[in-house]
C-alpha cells in the first residue's frame, strides 16, 4: 500500500495504463484495429490516444520535449482523428512499445517534480496546472478509456474483467437469462 500521495497517484495511473494495454491481449492485429463504434473507436486507437496525450501532459506541460517527435501524431496533422487509430504503417507491437517508453518518460517527469510543480497546458489556453492536477486528470482520462476498452472487448469476444486473472464478474450467472430479465423490465417503460 502506497502511503506517499505521489506514490498512490502513480499506482492508480499505472493500473489504468496496464488495464488499457491488457485489453489487447490475445487479439489479432485486425481485431485490435477494427472500428467497434459508429465513430470508429477501436482498441488499438485507444492506446495510441493514451500515449500521445501522456506525452503532452507530462512533457511540454512541464517544459520537457519528447526526444523523437516524429513517432507521435503531429499537433498540426490535418486528420483530426489521427491520434485515435493506427495507420497502415504502424503495428500494434510498435504502438505498445512506444506507449511503454512514453510511460517511462511520463514517470520521469512525475518523479522529478513535486506535486505542486506548476505547468501550463497549451491546448487549455495555456492554463496553469499542478502536477497533482495532471496526475488526477490523466488517471481519470485513462480509466474512462479503459472502460471503453472493457465494453469493446466484451462485445468482441465476451472477455470481461477488472484485472488479469480477476474478472470481478460472477462466473455462475446465466447471462442470457439475466439480459432477458433486464429487457423485460425495460420493456415495461415503452
Amino acid at each position: 500500500m502506497a502511503t506517499d500521495p505521489k506514490d498512490a497517484l502513480k499506482n492508480y495511473l499505472q493500473g489504468a495504463r496496464d488495464v488499457l494495454v491488457w485489453k489487447l491481449d490475445g487479439l489479432s492485429e485486425r481485431e485490435m484495429r477494427l472500428p467497434r463504434t459508429p465513430t470508429g473507436t477501436n482498441l488499438l486507437g485507444l492506446v495510441k490516444h493514451a500515449l500521445n496525450t501522456e506525452v503532452i501532459y507530462f512533457g511540454p506541460t512541464f517544459g520537457r520535449a519528447w526526444p523523437t517527435p516524429d513517432e507521435l501524431v503531429a499537433p498540426d496533422d490535418p486528420d483530426p482523428r489521427a491520434g485515435w487509430y493506427a495507420t497502415e504503417h504502424e503495428t500494434a507491437a510498435g504502438i505498445i512499445d512506444l506507449y511503454r517508453r512514453v510511460q517511462v518518460f511520463a514517470d520521469d517527469t512525475i518523479d522529478a517534480l513535486p506535486l505542486d510543480a506548476i505547468g501550463h497546458v497549451a491546448h487549455w489556453g495555456d492554463a496553469e496546472v499542478t502536477l497533482h492536477e495532471i496526475l488526477v486528470h490523466k488517471t481519470s482520462d485513462l480509466q474512462r478509456h479503459a472502460g471503453h476498452a472493457d465494453i469493446l472487448r466484451e462485445q468482441l469476444d465476451g472477455s470481461v474483467g477488472l484485472l488479469p486473472g480477476h474478472s470481478n464478474v460472477p462466473d455462475t450467472t446465466d447471462w442470457p437469462a439475466h439480459c432477458e430479465r433486464l429487457t423485460r423490465i425495460a420493456d415495461r417503460f415503452d
